[in-house]
């Protein structure tokens, strides 16, 4: 089955517009917020493409019980470089109903800067697996 990326470069470059403008005006609540609401759904769409792209090249559902075991799995195939990073991603996106406290805002949100370009090789890897 062929991967269509389209929705996922189409998320990527959301959060990529939003990083853009929030690092221009630091003290904006509402760029940062709006850089974590794309933070969390382009985080979302990142496993669900890696599960789709490991199902994909046949590797086996049982292999894949957590997210843990998904970024694994993608690292083996060269898709992501270091699953713990990716760990500390979904952590972050997790932490994204909480951000009412400013502190975990800030957290997340320096996340989802760091994530921004590890999504867009990710996305460019997956591409080349189609």
């Amino acid at each position: 089955m062929k991967l269509d990326t389209t929705v996922f470069e189409k998320a990527i470059a959301s959060l990529e517009r939003a990083v853009f403008r929030a690092q221009g005006s630091p003290n904006d609540e509402e760029l940062r917020d709006a850089v974590i609401q794309r933070f969390e759904y382009t985080m979302d769409l990142s496993w669900k493409f890696i599960q789709r792209a490991l199902r994909n090249a046949g590797v086996q559902e049982t292999a894949i019980r957590t997210k843990r075991d998904l970024f694994r799995e993608g690292a083996i195939m060269g898709w992501i470089v270091d699953p713990t990073t990716w760990f500390e991603y979904y952590d972050a996106r997790n932490k994204t109903s909480h951000t009412y406290n400013v502190e975990v805002a800030q957290s997340v949100f320096q996340k989802a800067i760091a994530f921004l370009p590890e999504s867009k090789v990710l996305c460019e890897k997956l591409q080349e697996e189609i």
